[in-house]
């Protein structure tokens, strides 16, 4: 009786195991998701605060503004 459930206590250890493997590496995608999610979208807009003055100048120059 023992010994059996030493065993049924050694088979939950390995799958609790394999489970928390699993959702490290879910975390670990997700975390990257987000990081190139926030630069694909902070990027452009960092570039925009020099591009759009630029434009404006540009526009309103030619404009004779």
């Amino acid at each position: 009786m023992e010994q059996e459930i030493l065993n049924k206590l050694k088979a939950q250890d390995e799958l609790l195991q394999k489970v928390y493997e699993s959702s490290e590496k879910t975390r670990k995608y997700f975390m990257w998701t987000l990081y190139i999610t926030l630069a694909l979208f902070v990027l452009p807009l960092i570039g925009l605060m020099f591009v759009v003055p630029v434009l404006l100048s540009t526009m309103s120059s030619s404009l004779g503004l």
